[in-house]
């Protein structure tokens, strides 16, 4: 009997990716799991599938479909169980009034330890953003790289979060309040910026920043 493709599929991504279940496939693929179902009953592996796991984690669509040749497209992306690699996305974290750069695009991936990040949470969850303007200095300064905890939205007081309001997305430490949000920059030439409790409803918290670097030139 022939392998099934898709079930080789599976086994090699979670040897890469540490995703260790149909359940967390369909999750990172946006589908329900009846879809992966679906695929493995007619052996073939959808082309949207290689697209989503190319973008989410830079899988050669080759070693997608074949299974041989690069497991990553770029040439400097490890494949060495010692690491993960987190995706950095094209879209930018404003310190400052806001920023409508939001594309989601990976620009590229940032390789860390896999223990130092199974410290911190699930690796699958994290997203790396550039960081421009000044309202957070000194802490982050503009042209740092942050490291966002999608899955951590609720909130702590003091801590800083990547926050969509309407069309602009920020970086800013978050006081809730129980009739309103207060967005703090460490920069005191920055205002606070005040969320009454209707204004509330139009914030995203995407995520806890968890994480920053700095690259001197």
């Amino acid at each position: 009997m022939a392998d099934n493709k898709v079930d080789d599929l599976i086994a090699r991504i979670a040897h890469v990716t540490g995703i260790g279940s149909q359940s967390d496939l369909a999750r990172e693929l946006g589908i329900n799991r009846s879809g992966i179902t679906h695929a493995r009953n007619k052996n073939q592996i959808p082309e949207k599938w290689v697209v989503k796991l190319y973008r989410r984690f830079g899988l050669n669509p080759g070693w997608i479909d074949s299974g041989t040749g690069k497991v990553f497209l770029h040439a400097d992306r490890a494949d060495d169980d010692g690491f993960r690699h987190v995706p950095k996305v094209a879209a930018r974290l404003s310190a400052g009034t806001g920023s409508f750069e939001v594309d989601a695009a990976v620009s590229e991936y940032l390789a860390f330890p896999a223990a130092w990040l199974a410290e911190k949470g699930s690796y699958r969850s994290m997203v790396a953003m550039e960081v421009f303007g000044h309202s957070m200095e000194p802490v982050i300064q503009e042209g740092d790289t942050v490291l966002i905890d999608q899955s951590r939205t609720q909130i702590l007081a003091g801590a800083i979060y990547a926050v969509g309001v309407d069309d602009t997305i920020l970086v800013k430490r978050l006081e809730k309040h129980p009739d309103k949000l207060v967005l703090c920059s460490d920069n005191t030439d920055f205002a606070p910026i005040y969320l009454l409790k209707d204004d509330c409803e139009k914030v995203r918290i995407l995520g806890k920043v968890i994480w920053s670097c700095r690259e001197y030139r």
